[in-house]
């Protein structure tokens, strides 16, 4: 199972990213699908979950900016993230998973400029 993460990058505060994770697997077999993040010093946290119904969740401090979603048809998670801020400068992480199996992106890094 491969999950591949992209669309990081350097950007300035109050600019967009969308960040894109492309799996191996089908997303109709997993429950959940999220994105995580992990800044210098800080442990990972949840940014934003969507559930295999279309439920999405999101951390308090991303809320209103950031947007995740997902297409079963091509197998890939975004997250859309406007009005980016210093603090969310992180290596983000995409996660998909069931009740038995779960599976991790490698990592992209969003640094945001103040």
């Amino acid at each position: 199972v491969q999950l591949q993460a992209s669309g990081g990058g350097l950007v300035q505060a109050g600019g967009s990213l969308r960040l894109s994770c492309a799996t191996s697997i089908s997303l109709g077999s997993m429950r959940a699908m999220s994105w995580y993040r992990q800044a210098p010093g800080k442990q990972r946290e949840l940014v934003a979950t969507i559930t295999t119904d279309s439920g999405t969740t999101y951390a308090d401090s991303v809320k209103g900016r950031f947007t995740i979603s997902n297409d079963k048809a091509k197998n890939t998670v975004n997250l859309q993230m406007n009005s980016l801020k210093s603090e969310d400068t992180a290596v983000y992480y995409c996660y998909v998973g069931n009740w038995v199996n779960r599976y991790w992106g490698q990592g992209t890094q969003v640094t945001v400029s103040s």
